[in-house]
């Protein structure tokens, strides 16, 4: 059988725009399913063996107070229980060889940018293996559903998706919770015909 694609969804947390000055404070992960160029199988996405979640300590000392609030995540207290980078990244990296079972992980985000920005940059320079993911396996579920939809980039946003699209999970700022939604959003996408 041929090399399919594991895609696996992906959320972080982070104390500022950037990595580096800034601090990923957490990281969700949850297998949406696997794409063999024909058919798109959905995972279960509620089952714990699909799901990975870490709070990290930060990195540095310096925050941005709105992301924070955003976050919702207490540095403090990240201080004291936060897993360490490297052995959260490895952890990570080893779940995403796992799970991936042989196929080809992708990580997906909506919008891609900002998390895949944090977690490349956190696997390159905390992972003992590196990134899971290389340096380009990745889709961006927005520009997903602009090309199904006919959409320009500007009107891809969540509230102007069709019903169904979304499925019901909420938007909660929490890693896991933010990452489960958008793998469900996109099994749905992968599904999807417009008519």
């Amino acid at each position: 059988m041929a090399r399919r694609d594991c895609y696996i969804s992906v959320d972080i947390e982070a104390d500022g725009p950037i990595p580096g000055p800034y601090s990923m404070l957490s990281i969700g992960m949850v297998v949406a399913g696997r794409f063999d160029g024909t058919t798109f199988v959905r995972a279960d996405i509620d089952d714990p063996e699909q799901r990975f979640y870490a709070e990290l300590k930060p990195i540095s000392s310096q925050y941005d107070a709105a992301a924070l609030a955003v976050a919702g995540l207490d540095r403090d207290r990240l201080q004291v229980t936060g897993e360490d980078p490297a052995l959260a990244m490895t952890r990570a990296h080893a779940w995403v060889r796992k799970v991936s079972r042989g196929d080809r992980p992708v990580f997906a985000a909506f919008p891609l940018g900002f998390d895949w920005m944090f977690s490349y940059w956190y696997f390159v320079n905390f992972a003992t293996k590196g990134s899971p993911f290389g340096h380009s396996t990745h889709l961006d579920i927005k520009t997903l559903y602009a090309v199904k939809s006919g959409e320009p980039i500007v009107r891809s946003i969540k509230r102007n998706m069709p019903p169904g699209i979304l499925g019901e999970r909420p938007h909660t700022h929490h890693a896991l919770d933010d990452a489960t939604e958008q793998a469900d959003l996109l099994a749905n996408l992968f599904e999807w015909r417009r008519s």
